[in-house]
């Protein structure tokens, strides 16, 4: 089953991403008078919802940008521009007074719909989710010598689902993009209040899967010209190093890493967490990392690693993450178990989605072997861990297609 499909199967079956059905909608929206009181309600009690702590020496500072395409209609919604909301984490000189919001309450509020607790005396409780990124907060390094890496979330869900990823490489040094693809997650709100459900989630239509991947592609080419072009959109873009530029993406954007990898020269890597590709048409020469569970095993249930590998023609790896769900290497599986969602689903619907490794050690694994990757390839450091099998990660193998 291809990316699109896991997720949406994953829509009917898993409560957290149930949210597709919850808030597709055919047009941004402005978010009812409810969900703006929502926004106004008390703050709950401590649910003790917080994602782990950077393991980098670096403050994280963090911040957001709204960013239009004048050049370039919305693939969902030709009367429009594209416009794009992104997430910058990086290494920060000094905290601030406020922490990141991990998403806004009317998003919150639909996916706690969607997870059965519409009912919550918060709905907003996932605006509360503690991160470590200090909002606004100055960047610290030198002019042009931070590494860039743009994520790319699952399809349906929105850039938020990556944030314990972004916060860990920012820690460590490299400015990371997290991108909102909109229309394509289960909410994506920008500042004026507008907010825009996913379009093609409940779409049946066969070639919806290439269209995503060539829609994110442009995106992705997109943000990487505001971030580094002459002109950019952070007041902080001058500590990027534009010739250091790499790619992270969870499911359908994994295969949309691969895609802009083929395009865009500016980036030098990419790496797929657990996402079906479309095998490219040409070789791939620069270097590519594929991370995954069991469904990408040998043999596995989906072959599109195995029919790509050979156009690998770079540097490449395969890891299989043992014990791993889809959603094992984002920040969902901690989300899920702090509110007793997982609990509530039938065994093997949890096992798909979360595995049976613990969240907590699956995205610590996750985040160890990201950093790896972007070290060595974009930073030239030696990285033991992708050398082979580790006794820190025994949940670790390396697959070697014939």
């Amino acid at each position: 089953m291809n990316v699109v499909g896991r997720a949406t199967a994953a829509a009917a079956s898993l409560t957290v991403l149930v949210v597709l059905a919850v808030l597709a909608a055919d047009a941004v929206l402005v978010f009812p008078a409810s969900a703006q009181a929502a926004r106004r309600s008390a703050p709950p009690p401590d649910a003790g919802l917080a994602l782990p702590a950077p393991t980098g020496r670096s403050l994280v500072g963090a911040t957001t940008l709204d960013l239009l395409d004048r050049r370039r209609a919305d693939p969902w919604r030709p009367a429009v521009r594209r416009e794009l909301m992104v997430t910058l984490w990086y290494p920060a000189g000094a905290r601030t007074r406020r922490l990141l919001a991990y998403t806004t309450p009317e998003v919150s509020a639909g996916v706690l719909g969607s997870m059965g607790v519409a009912r919550s005396s918060w709905p907003g409780v996932l605006s509360a989710v503690r991160t470590h990124s200090y909002v606004d907060a100055p960047p610290a390094g030198s002019p042009g010598r931070r590494p860039l890496v743009l994520l790319s979330p699952g399809f349906g869900m929105p850039r938020s689902s990556l944030t314990a990823l972004g916060e860990d490489l920012a820690s460590r040094g490299y400015v990371v993009a997290g991108v909102d693809h909109t229309y394509e997650a289960a909410g994506v709100q920008f500042p004026d209040g507008r907010f825009a459900g996913c379009v093609p989630c409940s779409s049946t239509d066969p070639e919806r899967f290439g269209k995503v991947i060539r829609g994110r592609r442009e995106d992705l080419s997109f943000v990487l010209d505001r971030l580094t072009g002459a002109h950019p959109a952070w007041s902080g873009a001058g500590i990027i190093d534009s010739s250091r530029v790499g790619m992270a993406g969870h499911s359908i954007g994994g295969a949309a890493a691969l895609a802009t990898l083929q395009t865009d020269r500016r980036v030098r890597a990419g790496l797929d967490l657990d996402g079906t590709l479309l095998p490219p048409r040409h070789e791939v020469r620069r270097p590519f990392l594929l991370v995954g569970s069991d469904v990408h095993g040998m043999p596995g249930t989906d072959g599109s690693w195995e029919a790509s590998w050979a156009e690998l023609t770079g540097w490449k790896k395969w890891l299989r993450l043992a014990g791993a769900g889809h959603l094992t290497f984002t920040d969902w599986g901690l989300l899920a178990e702090g509110l007793g969602v997982r609990r509530q689903l039938p065994p093997d619907s949890a096992a798909e989605q979360y595995g049976t490794i613990g969240s907590a050690r699956g995205l610590r694994i996750t985040r160890a072997y990201v950093a790896a990757f972007f070290d060595a390839k974009l930073r030239g450091e030696r990285a033991p861990l992708l050398t082979g099998p580790s006794r820190a990660y025994p949940e670790i193998s390396f697959k070697v297609p014939r």
